[in-house]
């Protein structure tokens, strides 16, 4: 499953929700990939700290997701596949292709080359050496997003319970629908994904409410606010394997059941 988990808005816990369900995927032994797109480079700080140099402000592990669309500007240079371009993760069966910060600046080059395409026909090819792929995108709808729309099976949305998210994610769901029908007929939206809930406060559980009224694609399992999620981030460590028994690690398990039972009800309708 290629899997790409998207919001146009910040904040709403896109890299925490990519990195986390790769590491249930991965601890359970299946062969996972973290793609990263977004040139903040969180999910690649995320799992890959340790190769960050001391001192660096601007994350830059070699080779990176920027080298690999760089090369396909210049006709001079053979292009390398995508796997050369996977780092091991410290987790069992979880990898890496890591982002950098200057994606943004060969972004317009990218268009004008109209390389758009270029990211499905690799990440197919690498997608015969994983079970499950997530790929982390910027809050934005630009280049880098509609190629990894593109190339994905499915669209998982974070959302955080509020007006201005609200807003936001049916503009979101016109483009995922948009980018389907120009570019991607498979693609579908996998559900959304309810994070940083609140389930005593009243505005969170009414916008839900609404939503699932609405017959938006919300999934069941909901996603809690916690400092344990800061603890990791600065440790490094995904949940699974800082805190196993935590609400917000169950939460996750859960949450990434709900995704293969869906998926395997797919599966068996086609």
């Amino acid at each position: 499953m290629r899997r790409v988990v998207f919001n146009q808005k910040g904040g709403v816990g896109k890299s925490s929700i990519t990195v986390n369900l790769a590491a249930m995927a991965a601890s359970q032994g299946k062969r996972t990939l973290v793609l990263d797109l977004d040139p903040q480079c969180n999910a690649t700080q995320y799992l890959l700290s340790a190769k960050f140099p001391d001192g660096h402000e601007r994350y830059d592990i070699r080779p990176n997701v920027g080298q690999f669309f760089a090369q396909t500007l210049s006709f001079k240079l053979k292009e390398s596949s995508l796997a050369d371009y996977v780092h091991a993760s410290p987790f069992a069966h979880l990898s890496v292709i890591p982002a950098n910060s200057e994606l943004m600046e060969i972004e317009q080059m990218l268009e004008s080359k109209h390389k758009i395409y270029k990211l499905a026909g690799a990440l197919k090819q690498l997608a015969r050496d994983y079970d499950e792929i997530f790929i982390d995108t910027p809050p934005a709808f630009n280049f880098f997003t509609l190629s990894a729309l593109i190339a994905a099976e499915s669209c998982l949305i974070p959302f955080d319970c509020d007006a201005f998210s609200r807003r936001a994610l049916y503009t979101l769901l016109e483009n995922i629908e948009e980018t389907r029908q120009d570019h991607n007929e498979d693609l579908f939206v996998e559900g959304i994904v309810v994070n940083h809930y609140q389930p005593r406060a009243s505005l969170p559980v009414k916008l839900v409410e609404e939503l699932r009224a609405e017959g938006q694609p919300v999934l069941k399992t909901t996603l809690s606010s916690s400092v344990i999620m800061r603890e990791s981030h600065e440790k490094s460590l995904p949940l699974v394997h800082l805190a196993p028994r935590h609400k917000l690690t169950e939460e996750f398990t859960s949450l990434y059941d709900e995704l293969q039972a869906l998926q395997h009800q797919r599966s068996t309708k086609r």
